[in-house]
């Protein structure tokens, strides 16, 4: 916690997390955007990033918004990547790689957006189904 700035350290009881999701989505990718840069990740761990995210990610309604924080995260956690490929904006994927990996993202929404499927009604004994 000590790591944390002061300002968070001490909020009072009454403050609210942001209540639009899509603004919490733009802040997480922000600071996504931030550590591209090696001095940039360095940075955001050690303004105590890591404890925050942990606890937005365990209190997060939305799906979309948890997927995005377990991306951060997964940067913050991670390996240094390998001498030359510190940035990681410049990072080339190869195209196969990136064909799979967008297939990957399809098939995650694509799970999220389905609502639960119904069980059938229970039919009357001697009932014709409709």
């Amino acid at each position: 916690m000590e790591r944390l700035p002061v300002d968070l350290q001490y909020l009072p009881p009454d403050k609210q997390r942001e209540p639009d999701a899509d603004i919490r989505k733009m802040l997480i990718e922000a600071i996504m955007l931030l550590t591209a840069t090696a001095p940039g990740r360095q940075q955001v761990r050690n303004q105590g990033a890591y404890l925050i995210l942990r606890e937005l990610h365990s209190w997060e309604p939305e799906p979309d918004v948890q997927v995005t924080c377990e991306k951060l995260i997964q940067v913050l956690i991670g390996d240094e990547p390998e001498p030359g490929m510190e940035n990681l904006l410049e990072v080339q994927v190869p195209e196969g790689v990136e064909r799979q990996l967008q297939h990957l993202d399809q098939q995650e929404q694509h799970t999220q957006e389905q609502p639960e499927e119904l069980a059938p009604e229970p039919q009357a004994e001697g009932a014709t189904p409709t």
